[in-house]
């Protein structure tokens, strides 16, 4: 349901589109005319209607902060991202009417990385989801005698912040470390972290053909759409284990259900999609295949990183009002 926390004055409006912390909202709103309603997302006319008089606006990654809905917030000043994918809002309008953006940088990035390791455990080891046959008297052990991640090698397609978090979990956790990021140079200290070095791969392929487990961690872009296709999977070693916790456009969808089908891939985890939410239609494709993880874009959301991403944005939205 709708909240309001309605102070005294003239003060500064901010609507707020999607799920956020209500502690943070009044801690760090205090004293603006705050509209949250997480369902607004799902009411475009509502939406603008409450951005007529708008100074600012709240999204998580499901709202999409277009040219169109910014000509119905002739006033504002700027926006929060509930998180650091910014490829829902256009920065472009953005900076045309001099609006400011402004991501959760950081605050998710040990949620993120939690998932990646965590995912990569289970889908490697293959042995969770035997309840209901050791529950029925079966005793299926021969048949789920997996992996250890110990001594294989993480794959990072990327090397910014979410990334080192998670190589710092790999090395801890006794894996071989190698990541690909043309943006970060040899000499920068990132690839010798506490724990282990990080080995820095000459190209993206060489990265892929050596991974037990490939893990995503770019933006979305023309470069990086779809850059996971068929041709890419066939150079993945047999078995290997993909997890894509960027962005649904940088995989091929059907090219990873047909590598499981096929057993040259070992498992994924996706738990992002090219539309979200994945409706039953998009869905099917994945059905029947026990060694595929979907969640549902909720790697980087934690009860911790929520509060975080939360107090981050609200705090970043205040101080541009503020100031301005």
């Amino acid at each position: 349901m709708p909240t309001s926390h309605a102070p005294t004055g003239r003060p500064p409006k901010v609507v707020i589109a999607e799920f956020m912390d209500e502690a943070a909202i009044a801690a760090e709103l205090g004293g603006f005319t705050t509209l949250y309603d997480p369902a607004l997302v799902d009411r475009p006319d509502d939406l603008r209607a409450a951005l007529a008089d708008a100074d600012a606006l709240v999204v998580r990654n499901r709202t999409q902060v277009n040219a169109a809905l910014l000509a119905a917030a002739p006033d504002l000043k700027a926006v929060g991202r509930l998180g650091v994918g910014l490829d829902n809002i256009d920065l472009a309008a953005c900076r045309e009417r001099g609006i400011a953006v402004y991501p959760a940088t950081g605050a998710n990035d040990v949620a993120v990385a939690e998932y990646v390791i965590g995912t990569a455990m289970l889908l490697l080891r293959g042995a969770y989801g035997a309840t209901a046959a050791v529950a029925a008297g079966s005793w299926p052990r021969n048949a789920l005698m997996g992996r250890e991640i110990s001594g294989k090698r993480l794959g990072l397609v990327g090397f910014g912040a979410i990334a080192r978090e998670t190589a710092h979990r790999a090395l801890a956790l006794g894996m071989r470390v190698s990541a690909h990021d043309p943006f970060v140079p040899a000499d920068d200290p990132a690839w010798r972290m506490g724990g282990g070095t990080v080995a820095r791969a000459p190209d993206r392929v060489a990265l892929i053909a050596d991974s037990d487990v490939l893990s995503l961690h770019v933006p979305l872009t023309p470069e990086t759409r779809e850059m996971i296709d068929a041709s890419v999977i066939a150079r993945m070693p047999a078995g290997a284990i993909l997890i894509n916790a960027a962005r649904g456009e940088v995989v091929d969808a059907a090219a990873v259900v047909d590598a499981l089908r096929s057993g040259h891939l070992g498992g994924a985890a996706l738990d992002v999609f090219a539309k979200e939410p994945l409706d039953a239609a998009a869905g099917a494709p994945f059905r029947d295949l026990p060694n595929l993880i979907l969640t549902p874009h909720i790697a980087g959301v934690t009860q911790e990183s929520n509060v975080r991403v939360s107090r981050v944005t609200a705090q970043a939205v205040r101080r541009h009002l503020s100031e301005g």
